[in-house]
């Protein structure tokens, strides 16, 4: 119920603001400010999305977690979503998702927000943030560590000799 209530104040609120802006400019200089908005908005969605997925390419080509990239690409999702919409209300907001000074202030306080949500420990042994948690420790620690490969042993070592030159 609550999300309906929350669909119907914002269709009243953008219907106000077309209004108010038709009153004021008139009809055809409103119809083509919405035209701009979304020509606009698609040269930014295309732009802004085709940057966060080479971004994301080379995240993923260097093993590094693409915290960053993931949480672009949905505020570029949700800003090309409010885009699409009519109305200047959603355009605004759209703009904000996919301008990158302002989508870098949403996407620091979408992972703060996502960090102090989280637990800070998911399983015994885990990884988290580069360390490895602390098996014995209730408290959650994380042990500075380095993860290495078991020695080679029984035939498998034997096989590793014989096919070294």
């Amino acid at each position: 119920m609550p999300i309906l209530l929350i669909l119907l104040v914002a269709a009243v609120v953008e219907v106000a603001v077309l209004v108010a802006v038709g009153d004021a400019i008139g009809v055809l200089p409103t119809i083509g400010l919405l035209l701009l908005a979304s020509l606009v908005g698609a040269w930014l969605l295309r732009r802004e999305g085709s940057r966060t997925l080479r971004a994301f390419s080379e995240a993923a080509r260097t093993r590094r977690p693409p915290h960053r990239e993931l949480a672009d690409g949905v505020l570029i999702a949700a800003g090309g979503v409010l885009m699409v919409l009519p109305g200047f209300v959603s355009d605004v907001l759209g703009l904000v998702c996919l301008l990158p000074p302002t989508r870098a202030l949403l996407r620091r306080r979408m992972l703060r927000s996502a960090s102090r949500a989280t637990p800070p420990r998911f399983a015994p042994g885990g990884v988290v943030d580069g360390g490895v948690v602390n098996r014995d420790a209730d408290d959650g620690q994380v042990v500075d560590g380095e993860v290495v490969d078991p020695p080679v042993t029984g035939d498998a070592r034997n096989v590793a000799r014989r096919d070294t030159p």
